[in-house]
């Protein structure tokens, strides 16, 4: 099907809903909050039993559903709160707000809820996974910090490069594809300690979803996926304070109201010490991570609220006073929700997003500094037009600067000569429309466009080469060689150098079987205009995000997805099966011995291939009872390609695919939760994957009376498979006490029967014997902590 006639489809699809509504209806639209805290609750569910219809509530808290005029049985249930149910009469337009209570204490009042995990047979979404932070919480983790990037690793189709590694890579994705929001600000950086920690801090963080395929047309830039996570408001009824004492970390949370009912605050912060007992073992060394979250929440009126929220994050690497490492997000984002009618709800955002990389290198007295940042703009709207059609469209306009390093004498001796790469500056342009279309009791589609532009600025220097070819081959050496430069040129920042426009239409369906089962399908085109410059398997804070330009083309994704979705004993049990396929043109792919270090030319070192990927993903859930769980099977295949640009080259790994370094053949995870009583809660982790592919040498040379080895084909080899068990402990000591502190235990065990699983193989010679050795690095074995979470 062609892009012209998936626009006039739509097109139709939507014109032919609109006009075919009745006019004898009316509309019921509120929003609803937790009673204690007033925090807007996501994805509550507001049901009309009799009519077998209903809605959930958006990012806001924010609901509509528009019915004939009647009297009607509603139901508002979430949950771990106490449902409502009440007779009303629509002979109006109707605006209701409901406050829900929690049906028991926790210490996690907001986020106990594991509504948003549950799988809705009826909604064409697919491919997306949702985890409460209540889920996460209890899972075990290594050196007691709960970290929201390794959960989401337990999912389906979602894996990293190993332990300490940055990241997670999603259905044989590289880890630059996934586009990582938080509040909508762009997260380019989402580890702390080189992938020991994430940047999220869990007790700030409201709802998560990741996004697989089948990807809503609002979003884009990233072909692989998107984690969209969300912060708390705030408590604008009372004052509180909750966190946690750990033995690498802390962190604490204060929310209040500044005005009751109406504004609220919340301020969260975190930091590891684990270096402050470095000294004691004459270490004159640190590592350490510190953040802090904010949020500002104003409901003006009835249509109109405002947030302001933002992050803060930086780590330090210390090495003596011979070598300082620096490096982590900023976040600024302010957001105005408008209710233009019950039917039309608006979102603007105004966001700055930064990431900062320096590096302090006294001991050959020179600092370095790099980093991206970006200035965007979005409004969102979603217009609820009946209780079978809704449409969401909006635009967004975001512009980048990248600094790609910039070298700076740190002392007036220093023989080091100032040298900055040259700046690089883009604009990126979207505009979508997205439409949910209940086509039939049994038929629920999903479709949209998006239409995307990315503006390649002026720079103030640019190569020029014979050709407009950077990367040259030589037919003798059968080798790629940089291309010399036959000139340059500079720009003005307001021309253009390079300009792209890439149609990208969206399409779920969900055709349900029965009331417990349904077959979905999805299909998305996306387009990713940034990259990110890595040839390690784990990405490092050095690696440095270049735009699409002259030389580098954008990446672009055709993805579809088929399954088979099931819930069993009205929904305490699930089985979600899903298969997929997809393909990538424009992948980056880098010549042997490139370097990328202070490179100002990189173009000279990279080739455009293509990348695929597919494979079948199972998920089962047990979702009611004292023991909770899921088991999580994904058996993939990822590969790249860089064929020769002509019959003479040979390309990359002689133009043959080899498999990507996110490739996992097999990955297998087991979480289980088990409630044994008010005070004890046992929990676990299994995982086990294929082991990740490498490139090992097969055999040597001697050259000059230097030992040269020769290696195999690109990742034809792999590590030894993977594999951990995991346990934890929460122990609440007073589960039933009146007082305001609230106090818990947790107790894990991370890699319980210490395996150590194989981070690298790295080979060399003994320079005593002379013999050839491999050495196996394993960054973790068995480890044990205990942290103190409170709240009061």
């Amino acid at each position: 099907m062609t892009t012209k006639s998936f626009i006039v489809i739509i097109f139709v699809l939507i014109v032919s809903t609109v006009f075919a509504q009745a006019q004898d209806k009316f509309t019921l639209s509120g929003i609803i909050t937790d009673a204690s805290t007033n925090e807007t609750l996501i994805g509550v569910n507001i049901i009309f039993p009799d009519e077998q219809t209903g809605t959930n509530t958006n990012e806001y808290g924010f609901y509509s559903i528009t019915l004939p005029k009647g009297e009607y049985t509603l139901s508002v249930s979430y949950l771990g709160y106490k449902p409502v149910q009440e007779i009303i009469v629509l002979d109006a337009d109707k605006n209701m707000n409901y406050k829900l209570n929690a049906s028991s204490e926790s210490l996690d009042e907001i986020v106990i809820t594991r509504d948003v995990e549950r799988l809705n047979i009826r909604k064409p979404q697919m491919s997306m996974n949702a985890l409460s932070i209540n889920t996460i919480k209890q899972m075990p983790v290594v050196l007691g910090e709960v970290d929201v990037i390794k959960s989401i690793t337990l999912l389906p189709g979602v894996t990293n490069a190993g332990e300490g590694a940055s990241g997670f890579n999603v259905r044989g994705g590289a880890v630059d594809q996934n586009l990582i929001l938080l509040d909508e600000a762009t997260i380019f950086n989402s580890s702390h300690l080189f992938g020991f920690f994430s940047v999220f801090n869990p007790d700030a963080i409201k709802d998560i979803k990741l996004y697989k395929g089948g990807i809503p047309a609002k979003y884009g830039g990233r072909v692989s996926s998107v984690l969209d996570i969300y912060q708390k408001d705030g408590n604008s009824n009372k004052f509180q304070m909750n966190g946690g004492i750990g033995i690498v970390s802390s962190r604490l949370l204060v929310e209040g109201p500044i005005k009751k009912e109406v504004g609220s605050f919340l301020l969260a912060g975190r930091s590891s010490y684990a270096h402050l007992f470095l000294p004691l073992f004459d270490l004159d060394s640190k590592a350490y991570f510190y953040d802090l979250n904010t949020k500002l929440s104003y409901r003006l009126d009835d249509k109109n609220s405002i947030f302001l929220s933002g992050y803060f994050g930086r780590d330090v690497f210390n090495i003596s006073d011979s070598f300082e490492n620096t490096y982590g997000n900023t976040v600024v984002n302010f957001r105005w929700n408008h209710l233009f009618s019950d039917k039309l709800f608006s979102n603007f955002s105004a966001i700055y997003s930064d990431y900062f990389y320096g590096l302090n290198l006294n001991f050959v007295e020179f600092n370095w500094d790099s980093g991206i940042s970006n200035f965007n703009l979005k409004y969102d709207l979603k217009n609820y037009i009946s209780t079978d059609f809704k449409l969401e469209y909006g635009i967004n306009s975001i512009y980048y600067k990248f600094n790609p390093g910039d070298i700076k004498p740190s002392t007036a001796t220093s023989g080091i000569n100032p040298f900055k790469l040259t700046d690089k500056y883009a604009f990126e342009n979207a505009i979508y429309i997205d439409a949910e279309h209940q086509v039939t009791n049994k038929l629920a589609l999903s479709y949209g466009l998006r239409l995307s532009t990315f503006l390649r600025l002026g720079q103030d220097q640019l190569n020029q080469y014979e050709n407009d070819n950077p990367i040259e081959f030589n037919e003798q050496l059968q080798i790629y060689e940089k291309a010399v430069p036959i000139g340059s040129s500079s720009f003005r920042r307001s021309e253009v150098l390079k300009s792209f426009m890439n149609f990208e239409p969206r399409l779920s369906l969900a055709y349900q079987l029965n009331d417990y089962s349904s077959v979905k399908g999805s299909y998305n085109r996306m387009s990713q205009y940034l990259h990110l410059l890595s040839n390690t398997n784990s990405p490092t804070p050095l690696d440095i995000w270049t735009p699409s330009g002259t030389f580098v083309k954008p990446q672009i994704l055709d993805q579809v997805a088929i399954g088979y979705f099931r819930s069993f004993n009205n929904n305490a049990y699930s089985l979600e099966v899903e298969s997929f396929y997809k393909k990538i043109k424009n992948r980056i792919d880098y010549v042997d011995g490139a370097d990328l270090i202070a490179n100002n030319a990189i173009e000279q070192i990279i080739l455009n291939g293509r990348s695929r990927a597919y494979g079948l993903e199972v998920l089962f859930r047990k979702n009611e009872g004292r023991f909770t769980g899921w088991l999580s099977y994904t058996l993939s295949k990822s590969e790249q390609q860089t064929e020769g640009r002509t019959p003479e080259e040979i390309g990359i790994n002689n133009g043959d695919w080899y498999y990507t370094p996110y490739d996992k053949t097999h990955d297998i995870s087991l979480t289980g939760n088990y409630e044994l009583n008010k005070r004890w809660n046992f929990s676990s982790n299994f995982i086990f994957t294929t082991g990740q592919p490498s490139t090992f040498p097969n055999g040597q040379y001697e050259y000059n009376g230097i030992i040269v080895p020769n290696f195999e084909a690109r990742n034809s080899s792999r590590l030894p498979a993977y594999n951990r068990l995991d346990l934890a402990a929460t122990y609440n000591p007073k589960p039933n006490s009146a007082k305001r502190w609230k106090g818990e235990w947790v107790f894990s065990i991370y890699n319980v029967y210490n395996r150590r699983n194989a981070a690298s193989i790295t080979f060399g010679q003994n320079r005593s014997t002379g013999v050839n050795e491999a050495t196996r690095l394993a960054i973790f074995g068995i480890i044990p902590s205990v942290s103190y979470n409170f709240k009061f």
